[in-house]
């Protein structure tokens, strides 16, 4: 519109630009994630993140240390909050939108395939970000990855490697499958025109920077022999011996619902298409790693991250066939699309965000899809009931006692609500909580939880049922199922020292 003195044309208000409009999208993904966030509980994962939150290392036995490393951020800035403790992560999803609708331009896409190609990414961010988890900080590296590919594959300048071998390392340092998409970036460059980078500095450049970033916890890894190495292993046959990988291919369906055509058509964009042809890697880098997993037995999730990249060519894609059909098809199938991913986003925020009150017809619905939420809950009043079996102790074991708990739900739990009655620090062999030990002076005797009585009695001279496990809701979840009972055990039957080599174990 021109100025009406001046008659010279009026500056675009950045305020509604197309970056704007995604940011204002990625926005009100982080505020609904913030209102929802507090509703129930800390999820068990979580409640080992935060614990190891509160020990900062180079590495974990569970996980690389970015996400331990947001959350204790997050401790610094909000406390114990709920919401707070959730934040970093779904802003990380929150970019990873804003990201996907930049693709999209990159590839030549205008507003609308912008704005598409974000609604698309909207699904997995509410899932994604509802949680602080690894999965969140891995998937934005992933997209920041395959984002910096193709402003490598637009502009041509070989520096942009540098970009990708910063995600790349920092995605290590988030979640070791980042390394699946390692090699896929570096398939697709052979298998394309981009195979020329080979010859570019820059690549190898980036190659040393993604080594250099990932190199600090390389080294705590062999300071400690590999033992990530040992609970990936045992994780995996875990979900193999479970049955949580036999379903990958069908499950894709569950991470896109409609979204999948517009990645359908992502993919035909970047492998077929005229149009499409300086992108080729990118459909390279969707197969390889979707390859990889099939054949590792990798869980339907996994592959998450690889979606937005084909969302953004797909709805580029769309937007070059809506531009040769009549203004009524155009708006139409525009329509069309549009009532699919908000549909999508609604699907899935139902399940993934913790709306409605735990004992709600609602939320029982929820959990029968979403058993996250499950393990959102009981867990103060676990703590509770231990301190109340403390308090029924002979004073004689309430001088010299400890906590032994099985899982790292029951030792974050502990760890997290036991100091306002005077809990001890907890007890456990689990992941990273086994190197801290048992105490000094060891205890004389335990309330144990988290344990079957075949599991304990043969360790210990004398094991008496206690209490029992219990939420206010009334929600069946891992504890109140699996092992509800808790145990004062008396007198190991071999010192700690010996029993502490053999406690170690992985979850």
């Amino acid at each position: 519109m021109a100025d009406e003195i001046s008659g010279t044309p009026r500056a675009k208000s950045i305020w509604l630009s197309d970056a704007a409009l995604l940011i204002y999208i990625a926005l009100a993904t982080v505020i609904v994630h913030w209102i929802t966030g507090s509703q129930y509980g800390f999820q068990r994962d979580e409640l080992a993140t935060l614990e190891d939150s509160r020990h900062l290392d180079w590495g974990f036995v569970a996980y690389p240390p970015i996400t331990p490393l947001f959350g204790r951020l997050s401790l610094i800035l909000f406390g114990t909050s709920l919401a707070g403790f959730r934040f970093f992560a779904a802003v990380a999803e929150a970019i990873a939108v804003v990201v996907t609708g930049f693709m999209a331009r990159e590839m030549g896409g205008g507003r609308g395939a912008q704005l598409i190609a974000a609604a698309a990414a909207i699904p997995f961010c509410l899932g994604g970000g509802a949680m602080m988890q690894y999965v969140s900080f891995d998937y934005l590296f992933w997209v920041l990855a395959a984002f910096f590919v193709v402003k490598l594959l637009k502009s041509e300048d070989p520096r942009w490697w540098l970009a990708i071998g910063a995600s790349i390392g920092f995605g290590l340092e988030s979640k070791y499958t980042m390394g699946f998409f390692a090699i896929a970036i570096a398939a697709a460059t052979l298998l394309t025109d981009a195979r020329r980078y080979f010859r570019s500095k820059w690549l190898w450049y980036a190659v040393g920077l993604s080594i250099l970033i990932f190199l600090p916890n390389l080294i705590w890894q062999a300071r400690n022999h590999f033992i990530s190495l040992d609970f990936l292993q045992h994780i995996h046959a875990r979900d193999v011996r479970i049955g949580r990988a036999k379903n990958f291919l069908p499950e894709q369906l569950k991470l896109t619902l409609g979204g999948m055509f517009l990645a359908l058509a992502g993919l035909y964009f970047t492998l077929f298409s005229r149009d499409g042809k300086r992108f080729r890697m990118l459909g390279w880098m969707y197969l390889i790693p979707l390859a990889l997993f099939i054949i590792a037995k990798g869980r339907a999730y996994y592959l998450a991250a690889a979606y937005p990249m084909l969302y953004a060519a797909g709805s580029v894609w769309l937007e070059h066939i809506l531009s040769r059909t009549s203004s009524v098809a155009r708006t139409t199938i525009r329509a069309l699309v549009w009532m699919v991913l908000i549909a999508d986003a609604a699907i899935i925020g139902s399940v993934t965000l913790p709306i409605a009150a735990a004992d709600s017809p609602w939320a029982t619905r929820a959990m029968k899809i979403n058993e996250d939420f499950r393990e959102e809950i009981g867990w103060p009043e676990l703590v509770e009931t231990i301190a109340k079996v403390r308090d029924a102790l002979p004073p004689e074991d309430r001088a010299h006692f400890g906590i032994l708990a099985g899982n790292y739900g029951e030792a974050g739990a502990v760890n997290l609500y036991g100091p306002q009655y005077g809990l001890p620090p907890v007890i456990s062999g689990v992941n990273s909580f086994w190197k801290k030990g048992y105490g000094d002076p060891a205890p004389q005797a335990l309330i144990v939880v988290g344990r079957n009585l075949d599991q304990i009695q043969d360790s210990f001279v004398s094991c008496a049922l206690a209490a029992y496990t219990w939420n206010r809701f009334g929600v069946l979840n891992e504890e109140t199922r699996d092992h509800p009972d808790i145990f004062v055990c008396r007198t190991l039957r071999k010192p700690w020292s010996e029993y502490w080599k053999t406690a170690r174990h992985f979850g």
